[in-house]
């Protein structure tokens, strides 16, 4: 229920979402799956497990989820297949089989494997805030993000949901946090931290369970090296690493907001409830106060 790594995307202040409209999008674009030749498919499912609806509305947040099919076909599988079909060629007609015969072979076996491949799903979910303007996206890959917006902007027809840009950038805020031994607000240095060198083939040090504020920290900063990634903490509710593309991994919702769920909840669908409600607002404040520290967002 608690999302772990977190990619977000800004919506609009003035943009109006619909969620009766998003429900039936939605189920318009459902997952279907793969079908004979097809290597993967992709579709929205239902929000949670002991709901049928596509959108689960907790208070202004709303839950959604995306289904990949892949199908599994190893290559070693294929590369047997023609092996034996080879040897039969060569033992029944006393030839040898050209490369380009080969690879016909090699996609007449794929063609007939295919359909009998096993399959895998993988899911992601995402919360649009609707107080906050977010789409907060369970995932910190980069690429994989952006594939559920796209999604996303695919399924309801469009979506002016954007990365984030703001005035100074992610390196340089943890750097000058790291730099000073000491963070802004309601953030605080925890013991991780990733920092890089310059050039082409700059080195990279990680640094875990250790104190940023140690003199050896220091040195690596007047050596010339930026903080990429950044272990902090939130208000004491939350832990987690700041990347430099301004994602979140490794989020740990501390003893204190865990609790708060768990005392409002008493079945699945209040314990849900609750969890959702209290994990998109903390995330939305630390969202926002973050991007405050980063001078605010320029305008696409």
């Amino acid at each position: 229920m608690w999302f772990k790594q977190i990619s977000f995307f800004v919506l609009p202040q003035d943009i109006e979402l619909n969620l009766e409209e998003i429900q039936t999008k939605l189920e318009d674009a459902s997952f279907k799956p793969c079908q004979g030749l097809d290597w993967k498919s992709e579709g929205f499912a239902r929000a949670v497990p002991f709901q049928e609806d596509m959108v689960f509305n907790a208070q202004e947040s709303w839950r959604i989820n995306l289904r990949q099919e892949d199908k599994v076909l190893p290559a070693s599988v294929i590369r047997e297949v023609l092996d034996e079909k080879i040897a039969e060629i060569q033992a029944n007609e006393g030839r040898n089989v050209g490369r380009k015969e080969k690879m016909e072979l090699k996609e007449q076996i794929t063609d007939d494997l295919l359909p009998r491949a096993l399959t895998r799903s993988r899911y992601t979910e995402a919360i649009i805030d609707v107080s906050g303007k977010l789409l907060l996206v369970n995932q910190s890959n980069s690429n994989k993000a952006e594939n559920f917006v796209s999604q996303l902007r695919q399924a309801l027809g469009s979506l002016p949901a954007t990365l984030p840009r703001t005035a100074e950038s992610p390196t340089s805020l943890m750097t000058a946090w790291l730099e000073q031994s000491e963070a802004a607000g309601n953030f605080e240095l925890d013991s991780d931290c990733e920092l890089k060198g310059v050039g082409d083939a700059a080195p990279v040090i990680k640094i875990s369970k250790q104190d940023l504020a140690a003199d050896e920290v220091k040195q690596h900063l007047e050596h010339g090296k930026i903080c990429t990634q950044l272990g902090l903490v939130w208000n004491n509710q939350i832990r987690f690493i700041l990347n430099e593309d301004m994602s979140l991994k490794r989020i740990q919702y501390l003893d204190m907001l865990q609790e708060e769920a768990a005392n409002q909840g008493d079945d699945m669908v209040s314990l849900m409830t609750a969890t959702q409600i209290i994990m998109t607002q903390n995330l939305s404040l630390l969202i926002h106060e973050l991007i405050d520290h980063l001078g605010g967002l320029i305008p696409a």
